[in-house]
Order: structure tokens, then C-alpha cells, then sequence
């Protein structure tokens, strides 16, 4: 049975998108087949670490979700940018995304418009059926609203980034609240951007105390992935970095 995991954050400028696209690379170089939804319609991003290029997308989430495609025609295989020398008819290990437009008149739609999020529950459901997923995890937008409720509601696990800082600290404990309301019983967290010198044991103790939650990777403040400018994936290019450490961490723990 496949896995759904939301990865969010309370506001942006956590590294969201990026901790989710280079997890989903760490899981899938274990074997296994996982999908990724950029569901931050407003401010879309995650295609560009998988090198996905504008005239490479024919159909994407917003088209499913005004109902001119099926889901599964808005995932595209990204296998090859993400892990590579894999061939196109082995079943795994298998990495496919669902792109959120970038285009200014679908953002001004959506943000005119809206749409159903209750369509996004069956199409999750329809992707991990269509493509046979082990994985599917979901890039929230990050804050609080009717999308973000429903992702929390319907994943079998949730990831919360969080950077050690006092707005962070007091948005995230909002959304964990909000979590267990939903009786979402799997909540772990990230704490990312760890600037140097910041005492790392003492901060998992105390981000632990405070939310009664496990924290699953303490990420450093990473300046190679600020250079690396989302201009591909970090743990492919730094394999023994500790930012990639970490992540094999929360990928062991979504995985036993």
C-alpha cells in the first residue's frame, strides 16, 4: 500500500521545496517508485530542481484541477535528472512530479477563481493507483488554508520544516495543533537552516519538549544548496555532505 506524506511549512522560506525534492530522490534510490505534487499553486517551484522545462509540460495540476486531464497525464518521469542511469523499462527505481503551472494567467485564475480542493483527495488517490506508487509526497503552500487542512487530513504522515527561530517556533506549534485536531497520529519535524555554531543536540531537545514531536533531521545552513541556486538536486551532487546524512534519516524513517 502506498504512503502519502505532506512536507510543510507554517511560511516561506523554510527550503521547503527543496528538502522535498532531494528526500524523494533518497527514498527512491532505495528501490522504490514515489511521486511528487506541487500543490503551491500560487508560488510554484519544485519543477525547476528536476530540470522539468516549461515546453516540456503539456498538462499539469492546475489543468487537472479545472478538469481538462487526468492526473496521471500531468505526471511527468524525472527519473533520469533525478537519480539517472536507470532504464526507461525498469520499474524502479521510479521518480515522477506533478507540476503546478507557472504561468502568470493560471497563478491570476487560480488566485481569481480558486478551485475544488475536494478534487485533490481523489486525485491523490488516482495517482498513487495509476503510476503504482510506494511514495507520494505532497509540497504543500506553506501557511494555513483549505488546501494545506486537506493534505494534513488525508497523509499517513506529516513533515513540518521549521528553522530555529522564534516566528517559526510559534506558526509551527499552530500547525501541529491544527494536526492533531485532524488526528494526524504521524507528525515528525525538520529543522533546517541550522546556522553554524548553534548547539544542535540542545536544540533537538528543546524543539522536541515544545511540540512533543520527534525531530527527524537537524539540517545545517546549507551555503553549496544557496549556491547551487535550485539548479539541481543537492544530495546527487554532495553525497556525503551532512545535509545528505540528515536526510537519509528521514528517509530510513518513512521507509522501515
Amino acid at each position: 500500500m502506498s504512503k502519502i506524506v505532506s512536507i510543510h511549512s507554517f511560511r516561506g522560506g523554510t527550503g521547503k521545496s527543496n528538502v522535498t525534492a532531494n528526500l524523494a530522490v533518497t527514498i527512491a534510490r532505495a528501490g522504490y517508485r514515489v511521486g511528487i505534487v506541487d500543490t503551491d499553486i500560487q508560488s510554484p517551484g519544485i519543477h525547476v530542481v528536476f530540470h522539468l522545462t516549461e515546453d516540456r509540460v503539456t498538462h499539469c495540476l492546475n489543468d487537472f484541477l479545472w478538469g481538462d486531464c487526468a492526473i496521471e497525464e500531468a505526471a511527468y518521469d524525472v527519473t533520469d535528472a533525478a537519480i539517472g542511469n536507470v532504464a526507461e523499462s525498469d520499474d524502479r527505481p521510479r521518480v515522477f512530479l506533478v507540476p503546478a503551472s507557472i504561468k502568470t494567467s493560471e497563478i491570476g485564475r487560480v488566485l481569481k477563481e480558486g478551485y475544488d480542493v475536494g478534487l485533490l483527495n481523489d486525485g491523490f488517490k488516482r495517482l498513487t493507483q495509476k503510476l503504482n506508487l510506494d511514495f507520494l509526497l505532497i509540497d504543500t503552500h506553506p501557511g494555513v488554508n483549505e488546501e494545506t487542512l486537506l493534505s494534513i487530513v488525508i497523509s499517513d504522515r506529516l513533515l513540518l520544516v521549521m528553522r530555529p527561530d522564534q516566528q517559526d517556533f510559534q506558526g509551527s506549534s499552530v500547525t501541529l495543533e491544527l494536526a492533531r485536531r485532524l488526528d494526524v497520529n504521524e507528525v515528525s519535524l525538520i529543522v533546517n537552516k541550522i546556522p553554524p555554531g548553534m548547539d544542535r543536540a540542545q536544540l533537538k531537545t528543546k524543539v522536541e519538549t515544545i511540540y512533543n514531536a520527534e525531530v527527524l533531521a537537524l539540517l545545517p545552513l546549507n551555503f553549496e544548496l544557496v549556491r547551487m541556486a535550485s539548479s539541481g538536486l543537492f544530495v546527487n551532487r554532495y553525497p556525503t555532505h551532512p545535509f545528505t546524512r540528515e536526510l537519509q534519516l528521514v528517509a530510513n524513517a518513512l521507509t522501515k
